[in-house]
């Protein structure tokens, strides 16, 4: 079986029994763009990692999808996650799997019930925080992923039809953020 096709049928490969042959096949299909190295010895197809979801209350309980993650399942973002990000309780301590990649976000209790509500994604029940909440986050931790990805998650969010600026603003003032989220506001009104 031709390597490309073993990777659009499963999503996923590993290098560890693959021929020579077939590992060239897969950094061809790296190069062209139709696979993405994931890790060390893990290739995923490019559609199938787009379109992947795990049930994440089974692997890391009590953990809310956020960030990059929550930003994709919102399509606030036109960037492909590198990992599950989670956020959980900044004392609990979780052995996660070698993969999929998870991301562990620690924040107080207080912090993770703000937003914090369920999804159905591709068949999964999972915890997600909602729309409003995934924005705050984009704004509260700008210097780290980036202005401007902050900036395409907040148009996108203020351009859509469902977004809710009340609660937008209730939950910055519950995140110390209502300033910065005013400023930024005041730029693109």
């Amino acid at each position: 079986m031709c390597i490309t096709d073993k990777l659009k049928e499963e999503g996923f490969v590993s290098t560890k029994n693959l021929s020579d042959w077939q590992e060239q096949q897969l950094q061809d299909a790296v190069r062209k763009g139709e696979a993405v190295r994931l890790k060390n010895g893990i290739y995923a197809d490019i559609d199938a990692l787009a379109n992947t979801m795990v049930d994440i209350r089974m692997i890391v309980p009590g953990g809310i999808l956020c960030l990059w993650s929550a930003w994709s399942v919102y399509n606030l973002t036109t960037q492909i996650p590198n990992a599950y990000y989670i956020a959980i309780e900044r004392t609990r301590k979780i052995v996660l799997p070698d993969y999929p990649e998870f991301q562990l976000i620690y924040q107080s209790d207080n912090l993770l019930s703000i937003g914090a509500t369920r999804k159905n994604v591709q068949g999964y029940d999972i915890p997600i925080f909602d729309m409003e909440r995934s924005v705050c986050d984009a704004i509260k931790y700008r210097n780290k992923v980036g202005v401007d990805v902050m900036a395409e998650i907040l148009q996108t969010y203020l351009r859509r039809p469902d977004k809710n600026i009340s609660r937008l603003m209730d939950y910055a003032s519950k995140l110390r953020i209502r300033k910065t989220l005013n400023q930024y506001l005041e730029v693109w009104q």
